[in-house]
């Protein structure tokens, strides 16, 4: 049994897989761009998670393998679909499929790549299938839910803040929380483990989501890869927006409203700069920090009950904190 974590071995193990996954070479239109996408990279963080968690739990390594590429491949479908659905140009700074072929052919690729991910799921104990198949297929479709509530919340005047942790919960932290559950029903473990387990993804993820959002406005460009403002130039609902809105008075509500309707790009930088200082005037990163570390203690509270070896334990609480303090 191991005792401590071994992501990083675990994600190259990933990697290894995904470039040497047999995909046929025709129809070519259908199964190139599902090379060229999974090529543009990845943390792996969901596999290698579902890895860590078979082990820790006492599990086979070799049998967590399908069950692991299943979610990758199924995150992959996901974004490939987010993509088209966005109309994103770019991801991972190269072309998004979409772009570089057309949405039809994205559509079906991304399809291919949704039953490719169930022709995984099968290589694993058979007697952990009938479980994984149906937390999988509920993972599936709450992700689906989790997108399309985005795409309500983006057209609605007034989000309430628990709509859109209720939206960040089934569109990005579901698929966390199962892959660590994934990992214990494979290794056998008892259902209240892998309910705490569940648990601790789940709370982790929304946790992840929020770091998220401190960083695109508030996070050294120099480590963050990127230019701050990023979710206010795209008007984006995020927890320090949302906070923002729902601590500001009347005055202020009108000119949040008036700096989030600056969409041109020559007033970009001052669109930037306006909402970045209101949002500083009514304390919203403390805020947005406080309600990050609720997530994570709730995340810690369940990691704790797991009967797992103390040192995994502790390589997950490392671990988890490093997610949620990222500087990038």
């Amino acid at each position: 049994m191991q005792t401590a974590l071994n992501l990083q071995a675990h994600i190259a193990l990933v990697q290894a897989e995904l470039d040497r996954l047999a995909l046929p070479s025709s129809p070519a239109l259908l199964y190139e761009p599902i090379r060229y996408f999974l090529n543009l990279g990845g943390k792996r963080l969901r596999p290698a998670l579902l890895m860590e968690s078979c082990v820790l739990m006492g599990g086979n390594l070799q049998e967590a393998i399908g069950p692991a590429l299943a979610v990758e491949l199924f995150h992959n479908f996901t974004l490939l679909h987010d993509d088209i659905m966005d109309e994103a140009p770019l991801r991972r700074n190269q072309a998004t499929v979409h772009t570089r072929y057309n949405s039809s052919i994205a559509i079906l690729s991304g399809d291919a790549l949704f039953v490719l991910a169930y022709q995984q799921l099968l290589h694993t104990r058979p007697q952990a299938l009938p479980e994984l198949l149906t937390l999988f297929n509920q993972t599936a479709l709450e992700v689906c839910e989790g997108q399309q509530l985005d795409m309500d919340l983006a057209s609605m005047e007034e989000v309430k803040i628990d709509d859109y942790l209720k939206m960040i919960a089934l569109k990005t932290s579901v698929l966390l929380a199962a892959s660590l559950k994934m990992g214990a029903l494979i290794a056998g473990a008892n259902h209240a483990d892998a309910d705490l387990l569940y648990r601790f993804g789940k709370s982790l993820g929304i946790a992840f989501q929020i770091q998220d959002d401190i960083l695109d406005i508030f996070g050294d460009p120099e480590k963050f890869g990127k230019q701050p403002g990023g979710d206010i130039l795209s008007n984006k609902n995020t927890f320090l927006k949302l906070k923002a809105f729902e601590l500001a008075d009347e005055a202020q509500k009108n000119e949040l409203k008036a700096a989030y309707a600056l969409n041109s790009s020559s007033q970009a930088q001052e669109k930037v700069e306006q909402v970045t200082r209101l949002f500083e005037k009514l304390g919203v990163k403390a805020l947005t920090e406080a309600e990050k570390e609720r997530h994570l203690t709730d995340a810690l509270q369940a990691l704790d009950a797991v009967n797992m070896p103390e040192s995994g334990k502790s390589g997950l609480r490392q671990y988890a904190r490093f997610l949620v303090d990222r500087e990038h």
